[in-house]
């Protein structure tokens, strides 16, 4: 993943981390038709969320076993880095 997209792919997910995401609320805030801006596309590349199917037209976004780790790692290094420069 681009160093650049990194921060957007977090934030997204740790908005679809904070409750309930239909996928149609996922696509409206994070897809974008510019090309180097393909945050909600590399995050399914990369394995950290998934489409769940939750019967008859409810689909939902929720971050993968990966995606959980992602955010775990990156909280931790953030929270390093903030203790580093006090």
């Amino acid at each position: 993943m681009p160093d650049s997209l990194e921060p957007l792919i977090l934030d997204m997910m740790e908005w679809i981390a904070r409750e309930p995401r239909s996928y149609a609320d996922v696509i409206d805030a994070w897809r974008t038709s510019c090309p180097r801006l393909t945050v909600w596309e590399d995050a399914v590349d990369l394995g950290l969320v998934q489409r769940r199917d939750e019967g008859g037209r409810n689909v939902s976004v929720v971050l993968t076993e990966a995606g959980s780790v992602f955010l775990r790692q990156k909280r931790v290094s953030l929270l390093s880095s903030r203790d580093r420069s006090n």
